[in-house]
């Protein structure tokens, strides 16, 4: 068997980083920055009201109360050139150019309110309530730099620095496909000997979350011809192919009987419980990375955050590695087989503690459903006591 640190190496050694291309900012969200963002203006770009108020001079609110003649409005988008002379005010919205001047922006709720006159009851210093040009953000500061992914605040400062269009790495396209004769779409009858098809849904959602593009392509039977013909029409639209099921050491394995022979995709035994069968190489004249995982949904989803998740990230050129673990300490003992690394599905309590789940079989998605992280038990520990400390992984 090789190990989860093996195979998870030749998986990177194997997936590139997909071509930068430029997008609307309207489809960036959720894409990697492929190049570094600079602003061309100061931001924001002039002096402005933080505040809705009176721009005023500090020197004239030293002694409050005062009552000053309001001699114009100054209206956020005003693109008139105001002044301000001594012993003066100008009424000033939130956004609104500062006046020339004016040294101080009196809040309204320190004054009366007035239009043609204002009695302001609390003095304000110098700069009080004022934006300065530049103080966010200087002309040629460097914004984002690549490898950011773009996120809502990220599209906000895109914007903000007055790009429509930039340069990203896409998010990658992840084709899905189930195999099993033993599947029935959710929400059909079940025939005897049948189970509804989960594994695709739980994927989908897994490939989302990671960043990807994913598309689910259905059920194919066990029927290796099948499942090449279908394989092979999903090719035009995939980055990524995910398999799940028909994999094993048994008969009626499509997977394995249709790629096996093509020289380009490994089945291998991997030492980690759950998930030890794997598939992984490429396909089609585009060379498009295919993972053949198992068909149990927990070994399944586990094998995706441990192989899939890493590959994803680096073909959205992002920082990319083992699955990042923290520790914690477990409130019941564990045990593990010799030689193989587990993966024990948790659930995280205060104080830094986990909590095994009570049923650990690859089959039982419930279990799954129930746990929010991954109990890392390495290759050479077969028990640890309750209260020792552990890596996990969190979901």
């Amino acid at each position: 068997m090789r190990s989860v640190d093996e195979h998870l190496g030749d998986i990177l050694r194997t997936v590139r980083a997909l071509a930068p291309l430029e997008l609307e900012l309207e489809r960036a969200l959720g894409t990697t920055l492929a190049e570094e963002v600079t602003s061309p203006v100061p931001l924001p770009p002039f002096d402005n009201s933080a505040m809705d108020g009176y721009a005023v001079r500090a020197e004239d609110v030293a002694d409050v109360p005062v009552t000053l003649p309001v001699v114009d409005d100054v209206a956020a988008g005003d693109g008139r050139l105001h002044a301000l002379g001594p012993g003066m005010a100008l009424r000033i919205m939130t956004g609104a150019p500062l006046p020339a001047g004016a040294g101080a922006v009196v809040p309204v709720e320190w004054t009366d309110g007035g239009t043609a006159r204002v009695t302001i009851d609390r003095s304000a210093p110098k700069g009080n309530a004022i934006r300065l040009a530049g103080e966010d953000v200087r002309a040629g500061e460097v914004v984002l730099p690549a490898g950011t992914r773009i996120g809502p605040a990220q599209l906000g400062i895109l914007a903000g620095v007055g790009r429509r269009r930039v340069l990203v790495r896409p998010r990658p396209r992840v084709v899905v496909i189930s195999t099993g004769a033993e599947l029935a779409e959710p929400g059909t009858p079940l025939a005897p000997g049948q189970i509804w098809e989960s594994n695709s849904y739980t994927l989908i959602a897994a490939v989302r979350e990671a960043g990807g593009e994913g598309y689910r392509a259905g059920i194919v039977g066990d029927d290796a011809a099948g499942f090449a013909e279908q394989l092979d029409a999903q090719l035009v639209r995939a980055d990524v192919v995910i398999t799940s099921g028909g994999v094993s050491m048994g008969a009626y394995e499509p997977v394995k009987e249709a790629l096996g022979p093509l020289g380009t995709v490994r089945f291998e035994r991997v030492a980690m419980q759950p998930g030890m069968p794997q598939g992984f190489g490429v396909v089609g004249d585009d060379q498009v990375p295919i993972f053949a995982l198992p068909g149990n949904p927990v070994s399944s989803f586990v094998s995706f955050m441990l192989f899939v998740r890493p590959a994803l990230r680096k073909m959205q050129g992002l920082p990319t590695g083992p699955a990042e673990t923290v520790t914690a300490v477990t409130t019941a003992p564990l045990r593990s087989p010799a030689g193989k690394r587990s993966y024990l599905r948790g659930r995280l309590g205060p104080q830094g503690a986990v909590t095994p789940v009570r049923r650990q079989g690859s089959h039982q998605l419930a279990a799954l459903a129930e746990a929010d992280a991954l109990i890392v038990v390495p290759e050479d520990v077969t028990d640890l006591p309750e209260g020792a400390t552990v890596e996990i992984i969190p979901l």
